[in-house]
């Protein structure tokens, strides 16, 4: 089915002139003499000139780097080194745009809203968290861990740690202890911050006996802190975050390191085998946080930003990054859903917020209950950024008909592996659905065929061609750097393969067709998944759905379709032959499933993706433990079901 590229939304005028992107393109121009007539003309400079793209950043944003360097980046991916001789600290920068009695953190939980922390407040507790870890003798490259729900005191811990050099890692306390240890025991942590608790859909889940399980794994700690959330008793031997933070610290400091220093490790699902953990720098970060958040979010100075994110997902240290262009972080903890989901609207409208983040399934969730927020009002909203999964059509429609009709949706796809989007948003172009609006400043991607060669308008493995700083340094504990090649660059030597299907227009925006590791290869047809997922959601009958493709012995392939039914509607005749004939319509015969199987739920990762492959995998045969990690999963039970049916779904393919 072709895609209508229908404009749903243009930038004013004063918006396009207002913005940081246009600024920057007027100061290229008196600074360095660039001019250039529209974004694309810009966007081929900073790939074909990338380490005078970098340079022009670090002088744009007077960003402080100490030390001298001769090169922007040297060596090729993924050895490369970029301002070698140099030193800057990440949590430096949080604080360049700050004003003292301003807000730098706004909290909300389903309780309401909580104390907010100004600026000052925020640099005082993270100095007294620095001179905690100082007292414990953590040093430079220690690690410090975290255990905590999105609350103020994380934003704090982590900027005590990464200002003396300690190296950051988090989990949410949704986690399993096993998925926890998974990770944390990797990098062997010297301090652990963990809470006595959180909350979620109106319900209290201790965490007490989970962070003692923990803390008992890891061999190397010198101390675990608590953070009394929800008023459970400290554990003996265990230090109270009240007395840690009531320290008195004085001014806090800031340790510069050298520029490819790791500044945090974040890690990927885990649904497979043991987590990756992937290390990236204090330079790096820097680098593409305040490009992205400035040209591409257009974050200002005392705006409100906000990410519904768990400090187990990369927004949170992304969002983090917003600090960097003075705004004010909104953080929220517990259930978007609870009472209702209403609730983070009207946390938007209350506050004022002017940037909303969040991901696409809770934006078809909200279409999926006919809500309509456009009564708000809203004023203050510029932006609504979504990411975790494609946003299809039926959500760009939603944002612009039930939302606010002047709004910039700044839909954006990257991940983990460089914390932050290779496209997304531009405040200079108009958003039409369902793409993508540009590939990011600096960031050299294309869409390769089979063959390793570039096309346009078709589909093709998204792959980035030349180093992005917020590329990983290394994966933490991988001798040789041999599993860190073996995930991007095995397909396409020397190239970054990032494992989207994806398709870029003549003009440069882009739609993604899901995660290509689970297309389907179907007569020699590949089929990206959210081709079929935006189809089946036409059908009011189905809240939920899930597709495989099987490789057959005798060259025999089998597509089976899995759904989970809404509250009251049953999987009959009817039903079956409009998800058929709905699929036929938008699409091809090949897009019709073999089978459509009615299933209790969907499992997904506690990220919010779908598991696709380790479904396929289950099916194919491989055993559960190799085939996905329950610890690592939202609803570790919905996986159960294709394990105990297997062999009646492979049946069905005779």
């Amino acid at each position: 089915m072709e895609q209508k590229r229908k404009i749903l939304w243009e930038p004013s005028s004063s918006f396009r002139r207002n913005s940081h992107l246009s600024q920057y393109m007027d100061w290229l121009g008196e600074e360095k003499n660039l001019d250039f007539g529209n974004y694309q003309e810009l966007w081929k400079w900073s790939v074909d000139h990338i380490s005078d793209f970098w340079e022009s950043i670090i002088q744009y944003f007077n960003l402080s780097i100490e030390g001298n360097y001769s090169h922007i980046v040297t060596g090729e991916m993924p050895n490369c080194k970029w301002l070698e001789g140099s030193k800057v600290n990440y949590a430096e920068h949080l604080f360049r745009r700050s004003e003292d009695e301003r807000e730098a953190v706004i909290f909300y939980n389903e309780e309401g809203q909580q104390p907010s922390l100004s600026w000052k407040d925020l640099k005082s507790k993270a100095a007294a968290f620095r001179s905690y870890l100082i007292s414990k003798g953590v040093k430079k490259g220690d690690r410090v861990v975290a255990y905590l729900p999105n609350t103020p005191e994380a934003v704090i811990a982590f900027i005590g740690t990464s200002s003396l050099g300690a190296i950051w890692s988090s989990c949410s306390p949704d986690f399993g202890v096993s998925s926890v240890i998974d990770r944390f025991q990797q990098i062997e942590p010297k301090i652990l911050i963990t809470v006595d608790g959180y909350r979620y859909n109106g319900k209290h889940f201790d965490r007490l006996n989970e962070s003692q399980a923990i803390a008992s794994q890891l061999t190397t700690l010198k101390e675990v802190v608590v953070v009394p959330y929800i008023g459970g008793e400290i554990p003996v031997g265990m230090k109270s975050w009240n007395e840690v933070i009531n320290e008195e610290a004085g001014e806090l400091e800031f340790d510069r390191v050298e520029f490819n220093d790791p500044l945090w490790i974040l890690y990927s699902s885990g649904t497979t085998g043991i987590p990756k953990a992937i290390t990236q720098s204090h330079g790096g970060i820097l680098l593409e946080h305040i490009k992205y958040m400035s040209f591409h979010n257009d974050v200002k100075e005392g705006e409100k930003f906000f990410w519904f994110t768990t400090t187990g997902w990369m927004m949170w240290n992304y969002q983090v990054g917003a600090l960097l262009s003075g705004a004010t972080i909104v953080l929220y903890d517990g259930s978007p859903g609870f009472p209702d989901l209403n609730i983070l609207w009207r946390m938007a409208d209350e506050i004022g917020l002017h940037h909303f983040g969040t991901s696409a399934p809770y934006i078809l969730a909200c279409r999926k209950r006919d809500l309509d927020f456009s009564d708000l009002g809203l004023k203050e909203l510029r932006s609504i950024g979504s990411t975790g999964s494609p946003l299809p059509t039926e959500g760009f429609e939603f944002v612009y008909g039930s939302i606010k009709k002047d709004v910039w949706l700044c839909s954006m796809a990257g991940g983990t592996d460089v914390c932050t989007a290779f496209i997304g948003g531009n405040p200079l172009l108009p958003v039409r659905c369902p793409e993508i609006q540009c590939i990011a400043l600096g960031v050299s991607l294309r869409a390769y065929d089979e063959d390793g060669h570039a096309i346009t308008d078709d589909l093709g493995e998204m792959v980035i061609e030349k180093p992005m700083p917020s590329m990983p340094i290394y994966f933490w504990n991988d001798p040789g750097g041999n599993r860190y090649h073996a995930s991007y660059f095995e397909m396409f030597p020397g190239i970054w393969r990032h494992g989207d299907w994806i398709k870029i227009t003549e003009d440069g925006s882009l739609i993604i067709y899901g995660r290509s590791d689970a297309t389907l290869n179907r007569q020699g047809i590949r089929i990206g998944t959210s081709e079929i997922y935006s189809s089946v959601r036409k059908v009011s009958a189905i809240e939920d759905s899930v597709i495989v493709n099987l490789e057959l012995e005798g060259g025999k392939h089998f597509m089976p379709l899995f759904v989970k039914i809404s509250k009251g509607a049953k999987l009959d005749d009817h039903i079956i032959q409009k998800l058929k004939s709905t699929l036929r319509e938008d699409y091809t015969p090949r897009h019709v499933p073999d089978v459509i199987l009615e299933i209790p739920d969907i499992p997904y990762t506690i990220s919010g993706k779908k598991l696709e492959a380790p479904i396929k995998k289950i099916l194919m045969g491989m055993p559960i433990s190799q085939a996905a990690n329950k610890e690592a999963m939202k609803n570790p039970d919905a996986i159960d079901y294709f394990i105990e049916n297997k062999e009646d779904i492979l049946a069905m393919a005779d």
